[in-house]
């Protein structure tokens, strides 16, 4: 069962994005020991797993869990546009020694709540008897997964433990938030609301890059720490996000490469000279 603070962790990629920075993952991985962190998700929105091939990805939670080697908890998104290659990944995240299974439903097709379920429950099966997580984000996905999805799959699968919801206000987060299940949350503004609440923790893009930073409002959680977070994570999403938080983690010496893969794109000059500013003015 996860718990604590988890980076939501980018992936390493070279070649201008069109390969896996192999030599890369355990330097990351240490860069999030040493700042505290209790674990990360791997290939979710920020690890731009939805972009990479099935091959890709099942070597990404290999080279994850091997770096991690057991400092960390490594839980693997392994939500894909089809069920088939769904539950492929599932199978070998579980037998490759990952934690913990994370699954968001495939964008573009907007499922009706029969679809959702089916689709849930296969990849919860196929991770039992790991435990198996719900990743909500209907911003990313298209729809929500229904309450009531939720409620028919806890009686279908024991392995359904929790999930990561990334929805935005707190009036779309806070309904997931039920009794018997471990809810992480995903905004950095809505951690220190969401854990008063009774959330198990946080699962962060912003720790990607600044885990000491999130790893102290989840331990302590304060409004002005809330808002602190908060504020950092606006600062990014002023530039493109992916390419922005690999670029602070080379400017913190992780021999992590700026490199995304398309259609994401790289930074501009001016923007890297605009974060670069921001940065040192911390």
């Amino acid at each position: 069962m996860l718990r604590g603070a988890l980076a939501a962790a980018v992936t390493p990629l070279r070649d201008g994005g069109a390969a896996l920075d192999e030599g890369a993952f355990e330097p990351y991985c240490d860069f999030l020991v040493a700042g505290g962190l209790d674990g990360l998700l791997a290939l979710g929105t920020t690890g731009e797993g939805i972009l990479l091939s099935v091959p890709e990805r099942t070597r990404a939670v290999e080279l994850f869990v091997q770096a991690a080697a057991g400092r960390l908890q490594v839980a693997a998104q392994c939500g894909a546009q089809t069920t088939a290659d769904t539950v492929a990944l599932v199978e070998h995240a579980v037998t490759s020694g990952a934690d913990a299974v994370a699954v968001i439903c495939p964008p573009y097709f907007k499922l009706d709540e029969a679809a959702q379920l089916a689709h849930l429950e296969e990849a919860a099966e196929a991770a039992a008897p790991a435990p198996f997580y719900v990743y909500e984000f209907a911003a990313a996905s298209g729809y929500a997964v229904s309450l009531g999805v939720l409620a028919r799959l806890r009686e279908r699968a024991d392995n359904f433990v929790g999930l990561k919801v990334s929805d935005t206000p707190w009036e779309s987060w806070e309904p997931y938030l039920l009794d018997g299940l471990d809810v992480f949350v995903g905004p950095e503004s809505l951690i220190q609301r969401g854990l008063e609440r009774g959330a198990a923790g946080a699962v962060s893009a912003l720790a990607s890059a600044f885990p000491e930073e999130v790893m102290s409002v989840v331990r302590s959680p304060t409004i002005e720490g809330g808002e602190r977070v908060g504020g950092l994570r606006v600062a990014i999403e002023r530039f493109p996000r992916h390419a922005a938080l690999k670029r602070v983690l080379g400017q913190k010496g992780v021999p992590v490469r700026e490199d995304v893969r398309a259609p994401l794109r790289a930074l501009t000059d001016s923007e890297r000279g605009e974060l670069d500013a921001w940065l040192a003015s911390l």
